[in-house]
């Protein structure tokens, strides 16, 4: 484990971590109704970072309130689309002035190395912010010729209404970054729910909401638990529409909570991705695309490259390969410079993965590398490649969200395929081949939400992305995401 000292915070991350953590409620940061607080940890030691208000139902039910007055009686029910996209863009701005001090957060709240914080999930969340800030304007309805004569018809894009919007712990600033924008882009205002395990970037993120100049009660940020403020979010008659990033069983239970008022529901759930490797592909960028799609982001990712499928002929190669490189990552805090892979992001995080190791050995697989949880501090898993695994094993067919990845090999493309979208989920997948006509009849085959060809991981705010099956209901990103969050009008006019 990295021993090197940790990089110093910056002064402005100390500010922020020794003020008060309040909730956002139109416009103005307050107490929670019960006056109750909850501490949120350093993964890396498990020492206390801050202690953070605690919201419940009653917080919850003030901040859809305001979202309400927010969109039909404020501020910002009278800004004009170019208005919404410069507060967006002005967003995007403070949030890129301030990009040290959000990865420096990241890294502390969720464990994430502080040098991958700073190239990817802010940068990523800068851009999206940006990208949606030029939706604004752009969000059109469309004259529809119809058989009616001395009839004009049209249609017009209105925004869904109040959104309540709950997001994960593994990407917390971008998951904010990928819900806010398009909701705010079309109008809607919004009562966000951060994940109670790393609530500081989307806390620091309203500061800056404030000081871009968003009117009172367009965005409200209540943290606390699942079961209460996530619950009373879900359940909440004044709210439109529920969009939530998170584990396929918590959707189920989000899309029974959201029945009361039929409000929409848009869900990005859980993977089991299969990461396919012919024997024509490159050997040397397969290995370090195979090691970056499981081990990136602590295998804390819902595209996880979770079940590395490798044909028999370069199986051997290719799977020591990555197990050889999984032995040389640096596991260590997110702040220290040397860092290439962090803590998991709770203890219950470690226990939950390690419970799926204890599983997989029982049940006769075996370890090429890792295997095991490390050290006595902080929430670290050793990076694991297991071989000798079967289809019915648990570490085969659940999702474990943590750094392991089950290699197994194949000799029929046929039977890949169907051992590939043999899977409850269908969030992403990857073929590795040299072969054009193969990658375009198996993308065309797999039942997947993304599917990348000759790498892996690969994001950008124009791609739509979400999942086939249980790995949820609609699309995030690119002009897709705004079906989400509009109504389409139709309106008639006798002539």
């Amino acid at each position: 484990m990295s021993t090197i000292q940790q990089i110093p915070l910056a002064s402005s991350v100390e500010r922020f971590l020794k003020g008060p953590k309040r909730m956002l409620v139109d416009g103005a940061w307050t107490d929670s109704a019960s006056g109750k607080t909850f501490a949120t940890y350093n993964p890396a030691n498990g020492v206390v970072l801050a202690d953070v208000v605690e919201g419940d139902q009653a917080d919850i039910n003030r901040a859809v309130v305001a979202a309400r007055k927010a969109l039909t009686a404020g501020r910002w029910a009278t800004l004009t689309p170019s208005d919404r996209g410069r507060l967006l863009w002005r967003l995007a701005e403070l949030l890129e002035e301030h990009a040290e001090e959000f990865a420096q957060l990241e890294s502390l709240d969720n464990g994430k190395p502080f040098s991958v914080a700073r190239v990817a999930d802010v940068p990523l969340s800068v851009d999206h912010l940006r990208y949606m800030a030029g939706w604004a304007t752009k969000i059109e309805g469309s004259t529809i010729p119809i058989s009616v004569p001395g009839h004009l018809a049209w249609t017009v894009r209105e925004p869904v209404g109040v959104v309540g919007q709950i997001i994960p712990w593994n990407f917390p600033l971008l998951m904010a970054a990928w819900k806010l924008g398009p909701a705010l882009a079309a109008g809607c205002t919004v009562v966000l729910k951060p994940a109670e395990q790393t609530p500081l970037s989307a806390l620091r993120l309203g500061e800056l909401i404030l000081e871009a100049g968003f009117p009172a009660g367009a965005v409200n940020i209540v943290p606390g638990f699942g079961e209460t403020a996530g619950a009373a979010l879900a359940a909440h008659p004044g709210v439109d529409k529920i969009a939530f990033t998170g584990s396929t069983d918590v959707g189920r239970i989000i899309v029974r909570s959201a029945a009361g008022n039929l409000k929409k529901v848009s869900l990005e759930l859980g993977g089991k991705s299969p990461n396919i490797v012919f024997a024509d592909s490159d050997l040397t960028t397969v290995v370090e695309g195979a090691t970056h799609a499981i081990f990136f982001n602590h295998g804390q990712c819902c595209t996880a490259g979770s079940r590395l499928f490798v044909e028999k002929k370069i199986f051997d190669r290719v799977v020591e390969g990555v197990a050889e490189k999984a032995r040389r990552i640096r596991l260590g805090p997110g702040l220290s410079p040397d860092t290439e892979m962090g803590p998991l992001v709770s203890e219950e995080q470690q226990t939950r993965v390690c419970g799926y190791l204890d599983s997989g050995f029982a049940e006769g697989a075996r370890a090429l590398a890792g295997g095991a949880k490390r050290g006595d501090a902080g929430y670290f898993v050793e990076p694991t490649v297991l071989v000798d695994t079967r289809p019915e094993m648990k570490v085969v067919r659940e999702e474990i969200f943590g750094p392991v990845v089950t290699a197994i090999p194949f000799t029929d493309p046929e039977e890949v395929l169907l051992s590939a979208n043999e899977s409850i989920y269908g969030l992403a997948a990857a073929v590795w081949t040299r072969d054009v006509s193969r990658a375009h009849k198996l993308a065309a085959r797999l039942r997947a939400g993304t599917v990348w060809v000759n790498c892996y991981n690969v994001f950008d705010a124009a791609l739509p992305f979400g999942g086939y099956k249980q790995s949820g209901w609609g699309r995030e990103m690119g002009r897709e995401v705004f079906n989400l969050y509009t109504e389409t009008k139709a309106v008639c006019l006798a002539l």
